[in-house]
């Protein structure tokens, strides 16, 4: 796969985000206090941290998926209905085919010459223009995460939300994964928000890594490393050690208290 020697900062098309004094409560248990975020349009943020600190939820904050329990999220220019999430079930649907699962992301543009043809450009992005007459239930576990990024891409989303969503693949798999979302994220300029337990996938994919630790941002790290990223290099695997030192240290912190 070829990945585009090009930064989507050069040339964004994606959505602004800015989070002001987020909060979020479950009863009486307050998942996120006072949090605050800027992302500028066509970034690629990976939020990381612990089970439990409050990061998915920020992610279905800032997508609209929960309402809020204090604080506002606001979008830059042209974001309006142009945010998409990506989970880790692909959620496609069983009776529908490959291509009408990918049509389903045009919303109420499906139908028609011109949505099949924008669907098939889509499969076509994410190599599997050969299955669109297929069912879902043939493809492998990491063809129908596929299919549903191409679901999410063909809307061309300013913002492109990703909850987990390499969490079930298997290794190799997952690293093809991360190479598709980097190079569509390359030509396409969308604004990526990447919830992720591996840290070594925050590094490889990200511009910037926000930690997240008892609701709230602990650590706001820019990722200033070349692209595409070589598992195992030096600086990369320095950074990846950085973070898990934080964050195992104050795990180990909390646990000697």
């Amino acid at each position: 796969m070829t990945i585009v020697e090009t930064s989507a900062a050069a040339h964004p098309r994606g959505a602004s985000v800015r989070a002001r004094n987020l909060d979020k409560s479950f009863g009486a248990k307050r998942v996120l206090r006072g949090l605050d975020l800027d992302v500028p349009a066509g970034q690629f943020l990976a939020i990381v941290g612990r089970s439990g600190c409050g990061k998915s939820t920020l992610l279905r904050l800032i997508a609209g998926l929960d309402e809020m329990s204090g604080g506002a999220v606001t979008f830059g220019e042209h974001a309006s209905g142009a945010v998409r999430v990506m989970f880790q079930e692909p959620r496609l649907l069983p009776w529908a085919r490959v291509l009408a699962n990918v049509e389903v992301g045009l919303g109420e543009r499906r139908g028609g010459a011109e949505g099949r043809a924008q669907a098939l450009e889509a499969l076509r992005s994410v190599g599997l223009e050969d299955r669109a007459k297929d069912w879902p239930s043939t493809l492998s576990g990491g063809q129908r995460q596929r299919v549903a990024f191409a679901r999410a891409l063909v809307s061309r989303p300013r913002l492109l939300a990703f909850d987990e969503p390499l969490g079930a693949l298997d290794a190799l798999t997952r690293i093809e994964m991360q190479r598709l979302l980097e190079s569509a994220w390359l030509r396409d300029g969308f604004t990526a928000l990447l919830v992720t337990h591996d840290v070594a996938e925050a590094v490889t994919l990200a511009d910037r890594i926000v930690i997240i630790e008892n609701g709230a941002i602990s650590r706001d790290i820019a990722v200033d490393l070349p692209r595409p990223r070589r598992r195992g290099a030096v600086e990369v695997a320095e950074l990846e050690e950085q973070i898990l030192d934080h964050l195992l240290g104050d795990a180990a912190g909390r646990a000697a208290e």
